[in-house]
């Protein structure tokens, strides 16, 4: 069983929204800090968004603040990204990581042990 299972990727409309899942299993959950990272056609690897283990920490990258939450529910094991206000710019597989490095906050570098296979997530009118 993979440690990190995303889902909810799909095609949308500019202006919609989605929900992503990063389900995990195989290691203690609350210890863990948990990041979105997307790659775009063409592009490299890019942080989107990331929670400490204590869920009292997050961060988002500039390009898209104010349209995505990142949130965690520890009973499920499960955290998720509320993608709204979509742009063809955020077309991309999404991929989340878990990393057990960060005593407090979260950023994108590259301390994160496990990865998920990713999810698509396409923009498109």
């Amino acid at each position: 069983q993979l440690p990190l299972v995303e889902s909810g990727g799909d095609l949308v409309q500019p202006g919609g929204s989605l929900t992503l899942s990063c389900a995990t299993s195989g290691f203690t959950f609350d210890d863990y800090t948990i990041a979105w990272f997307r790659r775009a056609p063409g592009k490299g690897r890019e942080g989107v968004s990331c929670v400490s283990w204590s869920g009292h920490f997050t961060k988002y990258a500039d390009s898209v603040k104010g349209r995505f939450t990142i949130f965690r529910d520890s009973a499920k094991k499960t955290v998720y990204l509320q993608l709204n206000d979509l742009e063809v710019e955020d077309t991309a597989v999404y991929f989340c990581a878990a990393s057990d490095s960060f005593i407090s906050g979260c950023s994108f570098g590259p301390s994160y042990k496990y990865w998920g296979q990713g999810t698509q997530v396409t923009v498109s009118s």
